[in-house]
């Protein structure tokens, strides 16, 4: 059973706890971070989804990420699935957002790395391939069909304030 910790659309913990699974009441919301990769060369990772998820299955997506446990910040969290889902180890990440959607938060955090291009690892039930993208690439993906619907909303302002929507 995974526990996580209720929050108030603010951020503040509401001094509850949620299951997974179970419904989210009115009014609380659970944390998610989401981590965007990005190279030192200005390359960009995406991480295909595993075809059996329920949401977006055999997509690429330009994430790393899940929900913070109970107790979890959202940083550490950032940390711990971006370690998990691709095996790279962030010294830093930096905040590039925050979105509020009916019972969720999400953190939004950009990974600049210089690990080895060929050491990224895949999540058993996550994800199933990855590829690196140019910049240039990364801009026709978050502009087409391609990109998850949902997570271009999530990442609308960094990819403002980069300048990649057309």
């Amino acid at each position: 059973m995974e526990i996580w910790d209720a929050y108030l659309p603010n951020g503040i913990l509401a001094g509850c706890d949620l299951i997974r699974g179970e419904p989210i009441p009115n009014g609380l919301y659970h944390l998610v971070s989401e981590i965007l990769v990005r190279y030192i060369d200005g390359d960009y990772l995406l991480m295909q989804r595993d075809p059996r998820k329920p949401n977006y299955g055999g997509y690429f997506e330009a994430t790393a990420g899940g929900s913070a446990l109970k107790s979890e910040d959202a940083y550490c969290c950032a940390k711990r699935e971006l370690r998990e889902e691709t095996g790279i180890n962030a010294g830093t990440l930096t905040n590039i957002g925050r979105f509020l959607s009916h019972d969720t938060i999400y953190e939004t955090f950009l990974c600049v790395t210089d690990c080895d291009k060929n050491s990224i690892t895949l999540q058993d039930g996550e994800t199933v391939s990855y590829k690196w993208i140019s910049e240039a690439e990364f801009i026709d993906f978050v502009n087409s069909d391609a990109m998850i619907d949902v997570q271009f909303q999530r990442y609308e302002p960094y990819l403002k304030q980069m300048g990649y929507i057309k």
